[in-house]
């Protein structure tokens, strides 16, 4: 049933973002060649900062509260939603490196989580930067078997 319901998410998408003008060949390829170190780059430094987040958050919340800050949960929100989409980029530099599709399949979920987070904690900026990389992963997706 998950399973369905994920490939019918994958399908709209690559629907849709067919749609859009592609890229030329060579920026595929490219893409493609750097794709891997960007998912470990941006996956190490994700958990990094998401850890830090968490601490910072958990240092403040006695202040917030005192201040009466509303929605402070959104901020522990946002920062799970990006160590979990960190540690599937993480998990998806292997299979990304090897050119298989389970690579990718990790990084798609790992843009999915980050919509989530960024819808839930309102982050417009988040979105339109996850709408790009949506339409860039789709570039590339052919490639991989």
């Amino acid at each position: 049933m998950a399973e369905k319901s994920a490939n019918q998410i994958d399908a709209t998408l690559e629907d849709f973002f067919k749609k859009m003008p592609p890229l030329p060949p060579n920026a595929v390829d490219a893409i493609f060649k750097i794709t891997p170190w960007l998912a470990l780059i941006f996956g190490i430094l994700g958990v990094i900062g998401a850890l830090s987040a968490f601490g910072i958050l958990t240092a403040l919340s006695p202040f917030a509260l005192m201040a009466g800050a509303h929605n402070w949960g959104l901020g522990i929100f946002a920062a799970a939603g990006w160590l979990i989409s960190s540690v599937l980029m993480l998990l998806a530099y292997p299979g990304l490196k090897a050119g298989k599709l389970n690579g990718w399949n990790m990084l798609f979920w790992s843009e999915v989580v980050n919509v989530v987070a960024s819808v839930i904690g309102i982050s417009v900026s988040s979105i339109i930067g996850a709408a790009i990389g949506f339409y860039l992963i789709y570039q590339i997706k052919p490639k991989y078997k």
